[in-house]
């Protein structure tokens, strides 16, 4: 049994939020709010996932985690934007995590200050629980399964406090829609390397495609990722609303994320990802999820 927090390892909830504080008080309000959070939420129903400003601030280091790097290969770039600290809402429905969000970042003051909120929701899951990218493709296919997932996304033999925990990235990735309606359908799959229509991994891809950048086994070592990503849509009130794939992973290390994301930038091999053409990351941020002892969040490598 995994020690991880439930959520990671559990299929999608129908309703995510994702919401992210910055840091706003001295280390002695940062162990209140956290003792707080710890004795206060169920892992199903709330992943919690600490940014290096927050180990800084105590004062702590956890070997793997670190900030996220901004990356930049020969055409685009993966922008860093660090955070202190983000839980991801899980439910059915989502007046449920608006109430939760309030009550959440009122324990939470004044240590942490509410900074962003991402709603985020299944699109057409199919059979297998896998959802779609608003493109239409399907997400997740690749994902590793059962024994493999725990392998691939959670931390074992690192000590106390840290075995059962998880390093978690965020990209926010903004689609161009008109970009991607101009394409052809045979460009769109090409980009993408699988067929939407059938999801069916095609043999004749051109080098840029995603799939093709992203094939988790072709890395030396292999580069798996428990990857948890949900699409998000952002209402303007000017009537021109933004959207996109919130990119959300877990490992048992940030090495197989950015093992991927340079290959993807062309910074190996001067290829960047298909992706690009009608996609943009937004934001960049890494996060490490504490495990769970007796229903609580494990806080001991912090000293809480």
């Amino acid at each position: 049994m995994t020690k991880a927090q439930a959520g990671i390892l559990a299929s999608l909830p129908e309703q995510g939020r994702y919401v992210f504080f910055t840091l706003s008080e001295a280390a002695a309000q940062v162990q209140v709010a956290l003792k707080a959070l710890q004795g206060s939420v169920d892992s199903n129903k709330v992943v919690v996932g600490l940014g290096q400003q927050v180990l800084q601030a105590l004062d702590k280091r956890i070997a793997p985690m670190h900030e996220f790097p901004p990356l930049k290969g020969p055409e685009f770039e993966a922008p860093s934007t660090p955070k202190a600290l983000c839980l991801w809402l899980r439910g059915n429905q989502r007046g449920e995590l608006i109430e939760q969000t309030a009550k959440l970042a009122a324990m939470l003051a004044p240590a942490f200050t509410l900074n962003q909120v991402v709603d985020a929701f299944v699109h057409q899951r199919s059979n297998n629980g896998h959802g779609r990218d608003l493109t239409g493709y399907e997400d997740g296919t690749e994902n590793p399964q059962d024994a493999d997932a725990v392998t691939a996304g959670i931390a074992t033999g690192q000590g106390v406090g840290v075995d059962g925990s998880s390093f978690w990235v965020l990209q926010q990735w903004q689609h161009n829609y008109a970009v991607f309606n101009h394409m052809t359908v045979q460009e769109q799959d090409h980009a993408m390397g699988r067929r939407r229509s059938d999801n069916e991994e095609l043999d004749d891809a051109p080098e840029s495609a995603h799939v093709k950048r992203t094939a988790q086994e072709s890395f030396e070592p292999e580069a798996f990722l428990v990857r948890r990503s949900m699409p998000w849509w952002s209402v303007s009130p000017q009537g021109v609303d933004r959207s996109g794939l919130m990119f959300s992973a877990f490992g048992c290390s940030f090495d197989a994320f950015e093992a991927q994301m340079r290959r993807m930038l062309g910074m190996d091999d001067g290829i960047s990802d298909a992706l690009f053409r009608y996609s943009k990351p937004l934001s960049g941020s890494y996060f490490w999820c504490p495990p769970v002892a007796q229903g609580k969040l494990d806080l001991t490598a912090l000293g809480l």
